[in-house]
């Protein structure tokens, strides 16, 4: 192969790509990511203004983007999504919740909501899309999940066996779906700099605890999680399935323990 034709397997010219939790954070940044190599983007939120913002963001950049309004949790409206996007190459999961709360602080209520967003809503969009893409014979899945899929720390219990969770999720469905020709893959964040984490980032101890936590000493940016989920919906991922893709700085290979003010 020449050097040309090796570049090109990291285009998603011609590609669609449905960003679930387009509305801001990670997978704002994301969808306007996977637009700049060249995909459709449809922006799909459980917040219909904020998906809209994230399409126009990416359609003033000289993009192509489509606003749609999704809530994860509900079945019905994941089955009319799929429906009415059929044919899509790639669906990217970034949405999530958390309830930092011990666990004898955490009601019923709270972890039945964490659960709902974080695996429920997860095991309806690999099942709905990926179901749609087997039999087609093509695509590719990726869902977030996280470094609290591996190590905690107090306060994150639910968070973590629902992200850890997925991570199973998503190798079961690679293992089912790759016969037909579907790749199901899971990047796991370290800590981003997002609305998300903006109650850890104004709490200067904890934000400094993080930041060492990485070898570089600092958090993520959200479009340092651009390149691995290009990596994932292109070609040049085309043998990679059931994998587990840190993006953490080191975190996981250097980690040490933060007990939060809680």
């Amino acid at each position: 192969m020449t050097g040309d034709s090796l570049r090109s397997i990291f285009e998603l010219d011609g590609k669609r790509v449905l960003v679930i939790g387009a509305g801001g954070g990670i997978g704002a940044v994301v969808a306007r990511g996977l637009s700049d190599f060249g995909a459709t983007v449809y922006s799909a939120d459980v917040d219909a203004s904020a998906a809209q913002a994230t399409a126009e963001a990416i359609t003033s950049a000289g993009g192509v983007a489509q606003a749609r309004r999704l809530d994860v949790t509900d079945h019905e409206d994941v089955i009319a999504t799929a429906t009415a996007l059929e044919g899509l190459d790639v669906v990217v999961l970034t949405a999530a919740m958390n309830v930092r709360k011990r666990l004898t602080d955490l009601s019923l209520d709270e972890f039945r909501r964490v659960q709902r967003l974080n695996l429920e809503g997860s095991f309806l969009v690999i099942r709905e899309f990926g179901s749609r893409m087997a039999e087609r014979g093509s695509g590719s899945i990726i869902v977030f999940s996280s470094i609290r899929a591996q190590v905690v720390e107090p306060g994150q219990g639910v968070y973590a066996a629902t992200k850890a969770g997925v991570v199973q999720l998503v190798r079961t469905a690679a293992a089912e779906f790759g016969p037909s020709g579907v790749r199901v893959n899971t990047i796991a964040p370290g800590v981003v700099d997002t609305p998300l984490t903006a109650s850890i980032k104004a709490d200067a101890e904890w934000y400094e605890a993080y930041a060492r936590k990485s070898v570089f000493g600092r958090w993520a940016r959200p479009e340092e999680l651009v390149g691995a989920t290009v990596f994932l919906a292109s070609d040049a991922s085309s043998y990679v399935t059931g994998a587990y893709l840190t993006v953490d700085g080191g975190w996981l290979a250097a980690d040490g323990r933060y007990t939060p003010r809680l």
